[in-house]
């Protein structure tokens, strides 16, 4: 599961340090009122192939709306980040949840959704006094230009229509390091840049409420509203950097994002090419 033991001569065994367990009253006690009123249901637990899959079963498996669950697990067996990569998931250690949403007038109405997401998250992060934080396009929190989060959304219903929007979201709260012998980049843990030690369950409390602000209007705001915020911590502006997918790689410098949430990236003609996410991927272009 992730944990690290010490080996106590004459003893046995012991964990290095604490942990914090997740606990639902003490993440609802720390819920803003109208946050609380939204909030369909709060499940903790401490196993899980992944969050997001749980939601999903949730959604099959319910004949009302699940909108407003949320879901969060102490562990992770089969944690899962974008385009299928696995997301190191190890024992009461990190932040892993999902909530679920319905939207009704599909996926027009959600671009941009992940970036503001980001948004939601860096507001919770700044309330903990975490400083520097950063923004990756199209969902990666980085801090010092090492990545603390992501973020991976999924949806299930009418394109066109009527459909609910699973949120994933992952923090780095105190990685162990044996366990981050499988992560592939360069990362970093809220314990090793915060001043001060973060409450898991505060942690969780404020990226809740922070996310559910983002989405009770987002169908009427759309991404517009969250763009300058974006921008103003966006991890690769005028960093030159490459943008893949599986058939070509295009070199530029990004700019910034539309209003839609679009990357926009000059060329080396001038021109401004605007990228739309899904299974795009930016890379600085030293490490491409």
């Amino acid at each position: 599961m992730g944990l690290q033991l010490q080996s106590i001569k004459g003893r046995g065994y012991r964990l290095p340090q604490g942990f914090e367990l997740l606990d639902c009253e003490r993440i609802k006690a720390n819920l803003e009122h109208s946050v609380s009123q939204q909030l369909k249901a709060l499940h903790v637990h401490q196993s899980l192939e992944s969050t997001n899959k749980e939601a999903h079963q949730l959604i099959q498996q319910h004949v009302e709306s699940t909108s407003g669950t949320v879901i969060l697990s102490e562990y992770q067996t089969m944690g899962r980040g974008r385009r299928g990569k696995n997301w190191v998931s190890p024992f009461a250690a990190n932040l892993y949840l999902s909530m679920v949403w319905d939207f009704d007038q599909g996926a027009s109405a959600l671009q941009g959704l992940s970036l503001a997401i980001g948004v939601a998250v860096s507001r919770a992060l700044s309330q903990l006094k975490v400083e520097g934080v950063q923004l990756k396009w199209p969902n990666d929190i980085y801090i010092n230009h090492k990545k603390l989060g992501g973020i991976l959304l999924e949806m299930v219903g009418d394109p066109a229509g009527q459909c609910t929007v699973i949120i994933g979201i992952g923090i780095n709260h105190c990685m162990p390091e044996q366990s981050a012998e499988d992560i592939e980049q360069a990362w970093t843990d809220l314990n090793t840049v915060s001043k001060q030690a973060i409450s898991r369950n505060n942690l969780a409390a404020l990226i809740i409420s922070h996310c559910f602000d983002v989405l009770s209007d987002y169908q009427q705001t759309g991404f517009a509203c969250y763009q300058q915020e974006w921008q103003a911590i966006d991890a690769f502006k005028g960093t030159k950097a490459v943008v893949s997918t599986a058939n070509q790689s295009t070199v530029g410098t990004p700019v910034g994002v539309d209003e839609v949430g679009a990357l926009k990236m000059q060329l080396a003609n001038g021109e401004v090419k605007h990228f739309i996410g899904g299974e795009l991927s930016l890379r600085p272009l030293d490490k491409h």
